[in-house]
Order: structure tokens, then C-alpha cells, then sequence
């Protein structure tokens, strides 16, 4: 080999290492560090670019914020509808109750009517020293039923029947009860024109000699139960 052929050589391996040299220093370069700004700045464009692509379909529905207060409005009326029909809920509650109130009313009075002046009435009938204390110890064991008919029940409110097999009527109740308990009748029979000997000789009324089959001692007997306080 020559001189010049081993000079060529030297300068070729000089010139490739030289290139190569020039080719990492351009690699390093390339790969230089990014500061936070300039990823966040990356990042940003991505999301935005992302965001853009996902929402390409729906452009035709409007604006996205648009979108959110339509929905927040519409969920706020559905609460204001919500609220609206509590309060209708309410009124049909409160009807509701009023409805029980004047039922239970009408009930009451029916019981008045069917149940406790029966009673009362048919304690004087029998001569009852005193018919009010007597309906008092009798209501618990006469009822409505659910047609409105008046039962005689005993303690467990099981109906009671009288020896012929029919449901025992409230007479007979009454006449039983004092039958078996004479102590609550009066020693001497009361008879319709007896009004003019209820008062003793004090002058107060002996209910003892009240008829209450008679209108005109009814009458004083209520008259009685009044200044009495009994209602």
C-alpha cells in the first residue's frame, strides 16, 4: 500500500466520523426536554382537538352549555311539579280526613239514636232506679253492625243469642241485666201518672218514681239530667 492510498483511507474514516458525530449531536437536539407550558400547551390542543372530534355528531343539537342549562331547567321543573302535587296530595289528605271526621259524625249520632236512647229508654220501661247508670253498664255490650243493625254481644264481642236461636235483642239485654241485679229496681212499680209524685218533700225530683215510657217524665228527667251536669 502507499503513502497516498494510506492517507485516503485516514481522511475517509476521519470524514465518517465527523458525520456520525454531526448525526448524534442533530439526535440530541431533537430530543430535547419540553417545559410544563409548553406540555400543557400540548395537552390542551389535544383535548381540544379530541373534544372537537367527539362532539362533531351532536353540533346539529346546539351548544353544549346551552345543552346543561336546558337540563338544569328542565330538572327544576320537575321538581316545582313534584312539589305542586305534594301539596295536592295534601288537600286530598286533609279531605280525606274531614270526610272520616263527618263519617264518624254520622256514625255517633246513629249510635245516639239506634243504640243509646234505646237503652236508656228501655231502663225506665223496666223500671230502672237509675236508667242513665244503667245504659252506661249496657253500652259496651251492644254494637252496629256492618249494615247498621243493632247486635248484643258478650264480653269477648261475640254475638249473643237468645233461647229461641235469634240474635238477642236489646229488651231482652235490659230486662236480664235487672232481673239478675233487682237492687238497680225500684221497689215500687211507676205508673203513667206518677209525674206529680217525683218530687220528695224537700221538693227535689226522685227519679226513682220516673216512667220513662211517659213524655212528661222524660222530659223531667232531662230536665233533671241538665241541672244535675250530667251529660
Amino acid at each position: 500500500m502507499t503513502a497516498e492510498q494510506t492517507l485516503a483511507g485516514t481522511n475517509e474514516a476521519t470524514d465518517a466520523l465527523a458525520t456520525q458525530s454531526s448525526q448524534e449531536t442533530q439526535a440530541v437536539k431533537e430530543a430535547r426536554t419540553y417545559t410544563q407550558e409548553e406540555f400543557d400547551s400540548h395537552m390542551a390542543g389535544m383535548k381540544a382537538s379530541l373534544q372537537k372530534k367527539l362532539l362533531k355528531p351532536y353540533e346539529d343539537l346546539g351548544d353544549v352549555t346551552e345543552l346543561r342549562e336546558l337540563k338544569a331547567q328542565a330538572a327544576k321543573k320537575a321538581q316545582d311539579e313534584q312539589l305542586k302535587r305534594g301539596e295536592f296530595d295534601k288537600i286530598i289528605a286533609d279531605l280525606a280526613a274531614k270526610k272520616d271526621s263527618e263519617i264518624q259524625k254520622r256514625d255517633r249520632q246513629i249510635e245516639e239514636f239506634k243504640v243509646e236512647q234505646p237503652l236508656l229508654s228501655i231502663a225506665g220501661e223496666f223500671r230502672s232506679v237509675n236508667p242513665e247508670q244503667v245504659k252506661k253498664l249496657l253500652r259496651p255490650y251492644v254494637r252496629l253492625n256492618g249494615d247498621g243493625e243493632v247486635e248484643v254481644t258478650d264480653d269477648k264481642g261475640t254475638v249473643r243469642y237468645g233461647d229461641d236461636g235469634k240474635p238477642l235483642a236489646v229488651k231482652d239485654l235490659v230486662k236480664n241485666f235487672l232481673s239478675e241485679n233487682p237492687h238497680f229496681v225500684q221497689a215500687t212499680p211507676a205508673t203513667t201518672n206518677s209525674s206529680h209524685s217525683v218530687k220528695s218533700q224537700s221538693g227535689k225530683i226522685d227519679i226513682s218514681k220516673l216512667d220513662m215510657k211517659n213524655p212528661e217524665d222524660r222530659k223531667i228527667y232531662a230536665e233533671y239530667r241538665k241541672t244535675a251536669g250530667i251529660i
